[in-house]
């Protein structure tokens, strides 16, 4: 079918049929602004921000979902579009708090922005707040419901794209809002933590909990011992919180930044992520020899984990036993670390920076504690880190980078790419095939192309030792959930699955910078690639750091001691 030829202000584009008016207007370079739309997610068309003008109609049309038809004129910039669209955001304005200055989001709303671009000086509107009180029942996420604009982006995401649908549309007219039903808190309901809502929010009606005070109040105790780790993710995220471009990479500057803001210790998760290959390796490897539950799941994603038990509790045998890199750190770092630094653990106070805010819910889990002690005594998101560092004013892209601190910062390629969806399963594949076969792979056959990537599903086989071993890669619980149901229904033919809870896996976490869209989480994934063919070591099991580790503590993998400090289980919800 032929293109569509149209005119938008004078400005003549031609788009494939089936186009709306916001595609067509994109392309032909016109900015048409929008509230509810949102490019990963669906057309709501609720908002009626991005009203035009169609010639030869009598009303105004929404772009976002009006479909373009051959011959078409359209108007976005006419003084009734304009009218209309200063109508729309006023109304907005007039039931949304004017607490700018100290909310989250503040220079981050896209209601505020709107507001200013449009022009609106003033709200000709009597302000009616619903008064509706926070929900802060949650220690991941705080819901605000008098700051809700009823967008449906938050919907949308959690039903449609992770499928939890923990959130609803409560009562009619104005006293609409989203929220769990019944008006219910999220820990009263399936919510995984997952925080995909509070990336898609354009206001400040769903935000993560802030637990920077906390860290502030440890750096400035001199009998705390304050160490922390940083997730793979992060250093392809931070960077874009403090202006850089999206993908780029701020190891050595984030480490100096950490170190600037007084942390005692600055280590890397990344080790984890070695290590974790090490034990999750080898429990493949027991289960596929000894007869045990197959297919073996990762269980890196916490949000992940919340979901199979809530969903899927028939399944939870097959999750590997491991803890995530984040738990697993943070029991050695109170009884491996503090051992060889001659440290008191009750003195440690662990803090992980993560771009994910299921990991707030996951350290507060009564299994996290087999170091004596609360494994991880506090999560901190990119965002929060983003605001530590410029409360502290340090002046981030001036930074001379830095190493981590010995022995938890030493890493390899396959810990790096933990942070993209695929990389738990290539990183193991790397380790289980030389492992197994006793041969190394070489520059020519160490990357698995095939579990790389955006795709929602992922299928490989590798063959080792003459036998198929049959993979699969989801990111995004709607995802997964194909996943899940063809094991439920006797379809599936993997042995080995990874499952991330997020969309592009940590690399899209919900703690991530506001703005995160599929071709960000894109940019950030490639750089951990990169990253990953820079690195020295590109295995798991040649980190000489581990290595030495089950030398001197935890003597082998899956070990008594491996089994204590490093595993855990999981509860059916």
């Amino acid at each position: 079918m032929s293109d569509i030829t149209l005119m938008i202000d004078n400005k003549q584009v031609q788009v494939k049929p089936g186009s709306t008016i916001l595609e067509a207007a994109r392309k032909a370079g016109v900015n048409i602004p929008t509230l509810c739309w949102h490019e990963d997610l669906g057309t709501p068309s609720v908002c009626r921000v991005c009203v035009v003008e169609i010639v030869g109609m009598r009303t105004l049309q929404p772009a976002c979902s009006y479909l373009v038809a051959e011959g078409m004129k359209v108007r976005t910039n006419s003084p009734i579009v304009r009218k209309a669209r200063k109508m729309a955001v006023e109304l907005l304005l007039a039931h949304h708090p004017d607490d700018c200055l100290t909310c989250t989001r503040n220079l981050k709303c896209e209601l505020q922005e709107l507001a200013f671009e449009l022009g609106i000086r003033d709200v000709r509107f009597a302000r009616i707040q619903r008064g509706i009180p926070q929900d802060e029942s949650s220690p991941s996420i705080i819901r605000d419901p008098d700051k809700c604009i009823n967008c449906r982006r938050c919907l949308e995401v959690c039903q449609e794209v992770q499928g939890v649908a923990a959130l609803s549309l409560v009562n009619r007219g104005f006293d609409t809002v989203v929220m769990p039903a019944y008006e219910a808190g999220l820990m009263d309901v399936v919510c995984v933590m997952c925080g995909q809502c509070s990336l898609v929010c354009p206001t400040g009606a769903i935000i993560e909990r802030d637990d920077t005070a906390f860290v502030w109040e440890a750096l400035a105790d001199s009998s705390k011992h304050v160490i922390v780790q940083t997730a793979p993710a992060i250093r392809a995220s931070l960077g874009e919180e403090l202006g850089l471009p999206s993908g780029s990479i701020v190891t050595g500057k984030m480490v100096a930044a950490l170190r600037q803001l007084g942390f005692d210790r600055v280590f890397d998760t990344d080790f984890a992520a070695d290590l974790t290959i090490m034990e999750e390796g080898h429990e493949l490897l027991e289960r596929l020899n000894n007869g045990g539950v197959l297919p073996l799941i990762t269980s890196c994603s916490p949000g992940w984990i919340k979901y199979a038990e809530h969903f899927y509790p028939q399944l939870l045998p097959n999750i590997s036993t491991c803890k995530s890199p984040q738990q697993m750190f943070g029991a050695l770092a109170k009884t491996y670390y503090a051992e060889k630094a001659g440290v008191d653990p009750a003195d440690i106070f662990m803090v992980s920076i993560m771009p994910c805010t299921a990991k707030k819910f996951e350290i507060q889990r009564p299994e996290m504690k087999s170091s004596g002690y609360k494994d991880v005594d506090v999560v901190l998101t990119t965002r929060e880190l983003g605001r530590m560092l410029r409360e502290a004013g340090i002046e981030f892209a001036n930074l001379q980078e830095e190493e981590f601190d010995d022995p938890l910062g030493i890493s390899t390629g396959a810990g790096a790419i933990f942070g993209a969806t695929g990389g738990v399963m290539e990183a193991a594949l790397r380790t289980v095939y030389e492992v197994t076969t006793g041969k190394a792979l070489t520059d020519e056959n160490i990357e698995f192309h095939d579990v790389r990537g955006l795709e929602g599903v992922k299928e490989a086989t590798v063959n080792i030792n003459g036998k198929a071993l049959n993979v699969a890669v989801s990111h995004g619980l709607g995802n997964a959930k194909k996943v899940l149901e063809q094991i439920n229904s006797g379809d599936a033919s993997w042995q080995f699955i990874e499952i991330m809870c997020c969309p592009g896996g940590c690399v899209g976490g919900g703690g991530q910078p506001i703005g995160t869209k599929m071709n960000t989480r894109a940019k950030r994934a490639t750089a951990l690639y990169e990253l990953d063919r820079d690195m020295e070591f590109l295995l798991s099991h040649k980190n000489e750091a581990v290595q030495t580790l089950y030398k001197e503590f935890l003597d082998h993998p899956l070990s008594k001691r491996s089994h204590e400090l490093l595993h855990t289980h999981y509860t059916i919800r």
